[in-house]
């Protein structure tokens, strides 16, 4: 005596080999291998909404004193803080010039935590700001490599001015991330 679990297996099989062939079956299995290597380069949503996990920069960031390096602004920068030497962060200080380059990073405002654009620019013409090491930063957030050069800050922009030498940086909001 056969058990209801057999027969109902036993009918499922059939009624699979009556509506199915096995030629249609490697069609298809062939198809999902042709297929198969696309699936990685599909867009996929890698957190909740689109947003990315903040990064260090953006847990620490402050929006209240912009003679420091953890500035919201300033999650690119990379030089000593125009804001120390007499100008603001978006301004060079009296004597020296702006560069006519920039390079931009995207910053996270902590105040609103929308993301903007900012241009930052060098100031040159004067000898180096010798503000002290709490104004010199270093920061690299969401830094690109040198082949993508106007998201790099490791080099000196002051290309195109009456005078190459640097004296500081600034850090000028461009407009918000959509």
């Amino acid at each position: 005596m056969t058990s209801p679990f057999d027969q109902m297996s036993e009918r499922l099989t059939r009624n699979l080999a009556r509506f199915s062939s096995r030629r249609g079956f490697l069609s298809k299995f062939g198809a999902a291998l042709l297929v198969s290597p696309v699936f990685p380069l599909l867009p996929v949503a890698r957190a909740a909404k689109g947003e990315s996990p903040k990064t260090d920069f953006e847990r620490n960031a402050q929006a209240t004193d912009d003679t420091k390096c953890n500035y919201w602004k300033y999650c690119a920068s990379d030089g000593i803080l125009c804001s120390c030497c007499g100008g603001g962060h978006h301004t060079c200080p009296p004597g020296a010039e702006p560069s006519p380059i920039s390079w931009i990073g995207t910053c996270l405002n902590p105040q609103d935590g929308k993301s903007y654009v900012i241009a930052y620019r060098d100031c040159c013409g004067k000898p180096m700001c010798t503000a002290g090491k709490s104004c010199l930063c270093d920061n690299s957030d969401r830094e690109l490599p040198t082949y993508r050069a106007s998201l790099n800050n490791d080099i000196i922009w002051c290309f195109g001015n009456s005078s190459a030498t640097y004296h500081c940086s600034t850090a000028a909001l461009v407009g918000a991330v959509k």
